[in-house]
Formats: structure tokens, sequence, C-alpha cells
């Protein structure tokens, strides 16, 4: 079982992006879970900060051992995900807690 909190960076000027991002996962759940299942995660919850006129996305996620990667899925819904990501999350930064 692997359990983890990361902290991620929102580029600047994403917020609105990200709004639209969450929306959509929100929006398209039952294929979220589809996704899920074959990651073999069973808790996945984001949280989102401001500080210092810096804004953060943190994942919180419990995940079972042998899960497929989001990177190696052919699911619409997670090629979506990552295209989010890429636009959205200063990859330069991350912080494991």
């Amino acid at each position: 079982m692997d359990i983890e909190l990361t902290r991620f960076k929102v580029k600047e000027g994403k917020s609105d992006c990200v709004d639209q991002w969450l929306r959509f996962l929100n929006d398209n759940m039952n294929d979220v879970l589809v996704t899920l299942e074959g990651e073999k995660m069973y808790v996945e919850t984001k949280f989102r900060e401001h500080i210092n006129g810096e804004e953060y996305l943190y994942w919180y996620s419990v995940q079972g051992l042998g899960g497929q990667e989001v990177q190696d899925s052919n699911h619409w819904i997670d090629k979506k995900h990552i295209e989010y990501w890429e636009e959205c999350i200063d990859e330069t930064f991350n912080l494991l807690i």
C-alpha cells in the first residue's frame, strides 16, 4: 500500500484552468472511477490552497501495489486529465509532504 500527500504549484495565471479541470473531473466521475479502479487507487483527494499569492494543489492518495500508472492509460479521461496537468502544474516545484 502506498500513502502519499503531495503538494504541486499551479502555474501563474492558470487558476481558471484549474477550476475547469476540477469541474471536468467531477462532471465525469463515472469514468474517473473506472480509471481509479485500474490504478488500484482506493482514495484520491485533491485540496487547493493559496499562500502569499501562490496557488497549490495537494493530492492525498491511498493506492494498492501493482496498479496501472495514469500515464500508461489509454482511457480518454486520463488523457484529458494529463492535458490539464501539463497546462496547469509547475513541474519544477514538487514537495512530498
